[in-house]
């Protein structure tokens, strides 16, 4: 850059070049004595403890002081209000843990406390605030006591969904409802033979065409006419556990079907090996034949037979 000067003065116009380092060297000085300047300005204000600087000081100290003490009492008030919400969960949790407890037949074991005997004490309620560590460390210990209840609820969900599938593939329902006994599980005189022989099931008398239900859930594995049986189905209801029901005058269903406690199979009749119309009922485990009285008595409605 060059810079011209004309004057009246001067027999001849000047010419003068600014070059890049002259406006660096220019910048350099400024700014170095804007700092100068405001270092010499500081120290004195120090030095001579001027009043302005004080009182400029000393507001900014109570500025981080006051948003220091509003950050610290913000964090307090939400701890606390953390803390009571973990206290609350932990009622609800404790008082649902008892009602589901109580539907399962069990106890939800308590977290335990150590028993131990206190000394006479007394005097006027002080209630101190606790500090910010205590706060943390509180609510750490009841975040930790809601996941063992947590825990604890969800085994015992478990177990109460063991329950009622278990409950479910019982056969605890009676299969014809307004019949009464006939021949019971054991040893009998056979109605035909006229000998001494094993009945392995319960008869439930009943007119022909009487609707027969499916004991429990289950799957049918037989629907079919057997020569001693009769129409006779047998429905699976796992683990080896399967129901029998014979003489029937009619078959409702098909092997192979999905059926639910209390579902329609068939009726009562006079099929098979039979001296009248009745239904034959078996429970058999693996096989083996089950007295069938010690399950519809777990389903509390045996005493309607007459």
């Amino acid at each position: 850059m060059q810079i011209i000067l004309v004057s009246r003065h001067l027999s001849a116009a000047r010419t003068i070049t600014i070059m890049p380092r002259h406006v660096v060297l220019v910048l350099a000085v400024f700014f170095a004595l804007v700092l100068s300047t405001s270092a010499l300005f500081s120290w004195l204000s120090v030095h001579w403890r001027l009043p302005i600087v004080e009182d400029l000081v000393l507001s900014l100290q109570q500025k981080e002081s006051r948003r220091i003490q509003d950050y610290v009492s913000n964090n307090m008030q939400l701890m606390a209000t953390r803390l009571g919400e973990l206290q609350g969960k932990l009622l609800q949790l404790d008082s649902l843990g008892q009602r589901v407890s109580g539907l399962a037949g069990e106890k939800l074991p308590k977290s335990p406390v150590p028993a131990k005997e206190k000394e006479a004490q007394g005097g006027p309620f002080l209630p101190e605030q606790m500090t910010a560590g205590e706060l943390q460390q509180e609510i750490e210990r009841l975040a930790a006591s809601i996941d063992d209840r947590a825990e604890r609820l969800t085994a015992l969900e478990f177990r109460l969904l063991e329950k009622r599938v278990a409950d479910r593939l019982l056969p605890t329902t009676l299969p014809v409802k307004n019949a009464h006994f006939g021949s019971p599980f054991g040893t009998r005189v056979d109605p035909i033979a006229g000998l001494r022989a094993r009945h392995e099931g319960i008869d439930f008398v009943a007119p022909v065409g009487t609707p027969i239900v499916a004991a429990a859930d289950g799957v049918v594995v037989v629907a079919e006419y057997h020569a001693e049986f009769g129409n006779m189905v047998d429905i699976d209801h796992g683990d080896g556990l399967v129901s029998r029901y014979a003489h029937m005058s009619r078959l409702d269903v098909a092997a192979g079907r999905l059926i639910r406690r209390g579902d329609e199979i068939g009726a009562v009749g006079n099929t098979g090996r039979s001296t009248g119309p009745h239904l034959h009922f078996e429970v058999r485990m693996l096989g083996v034949a089950q007295n069938p009285a010690k399950f519809l008595k777990q389903g509390g409605n045996l005493a309607q037979l007459r």
